[in-house]
């Protein structure tokens, strides 16, 4: 078998193997949250009313934080972790640093608006209580995670 032969069907492989993890990642995230919404719904005790207003208030901010963490994020931690801090001028580190601020920034304004939104929706000590409950939930994954993690 000559060489044009052989690599189309290794890039096929290659694209099936890549289309594999991805999928694997995608369950790994719908059972996280899974998990999420089952805990968060034991610790706030919504009523059905509550519940119905909340649950797609909460998804919508949900996606959009994650989405805010894990694609705009990733840039910059990418940049951090590839050894290009210690080539970086200061020009470009001050361009850098601002739009690390300006994501953080982006993050704040979007649980704030969050917030007020539930503030129509269910009472302060359960907005309280939601806040405490994602930090729990956080906390309990974390150390799921550390727990099963390689052994030295």
């Amino acid at each position: 078998m000559n060489i044009k032969n052989f690599l189309p069907i290794l890039l096929l492989l290659f694209s099936f193997n890549f289309y594999a993890q991805g999928e694997r990642m995608k369950e790994k995230k719908e059972q996280i949250k899974a998990l999420k919404v089952a805990f968060l719904t034991t610790e706030l005790d919504l009523t059905t009313n509550e519940a119905e207003k909340f649950w797609p208030l909460y998804n919508t901010f949900d996606d959009k934080q994650f989405e805010l963490r894990h694609q705009k994020m990733k840039t910059l931690m990418k940049r951090m972790n590839d050894g290009g801090l210690d080539k970086m001028t200061e020009k470009e580190a001050s361009a850098f640093l601002a739009q690390m601020e300006s994501n953080e920034e982006e993050l704040f304004l979007l649980r704030k608006k969050f917030t007020a939104n539930l503030k129509t929706i269910i009472p302060a000590i359960k907005i309280i209580k939601l806040r405490k409950s994602e930090e729990d939930f956080n906390r309990k994954l974390l150390q799921q995670y550390r727990d099963k993690g390689p052994r030295k």
